[in-house]
């Protein structure tokens, strides 16, 4: 499942829609309006094999590596979230929902950071044409 944090602007959520990506949102579809950042990772815990989208660049974080699901944080403007997302979907690497999970993720314009569970380093990884 794809989840989109609740700073993803609605014509951004619109546009992921008319792609045919399969998306809920935090306080929308899915949680509450208003989830504290904790309270997103204790769901996250709860849900099987997902993939967190935010804007939210205080989610970079190693220790939230979890075999269960993946964190992309997107450090984007906010009209440029869903063609991130996009992207990042259909990556080579990223493109399979079983090569996502257990990773953390820093999207920008250069490229991406990684964050992989157990790993000691964190990795960079080029966007793909």
């Amino acid at each position: 499942m794809n989840i989109l944090d609740e700073n993803i602007p609605e014509s951004q959520k619109q546009l992921l829609r008319s792609w045919h990506i399969h998306i809920r949102q935090i306080g929308y579809e899915v949680g509450h309006k208003g989830m504290k950042d904790e309270e997103i990772i204790s769901f996250l815990h709860q849900l099987h094999k997902s993939t967190f989208f935010t804007r939210d660049l205080g989610f970079y974080e190693r220790r939230l590596c979890h075999f269960n699901y993946c964190v992309v944080c997107l450090a984007a403007g906010q009209y440029e979230t869903a063609s991130f997302i996009r992207r990042f979907l259909q990556h080579q690497i990223f493109g399979i929902q079983a090569n996502r999970m257990g990773i953390v993720v820093r999207a920008s314009h250069i490229g991406m950071k990684v964050w992989r569970l157990h790993a000691e380093r964190e990795e960079e990884v080029k966007w793909t044409i």
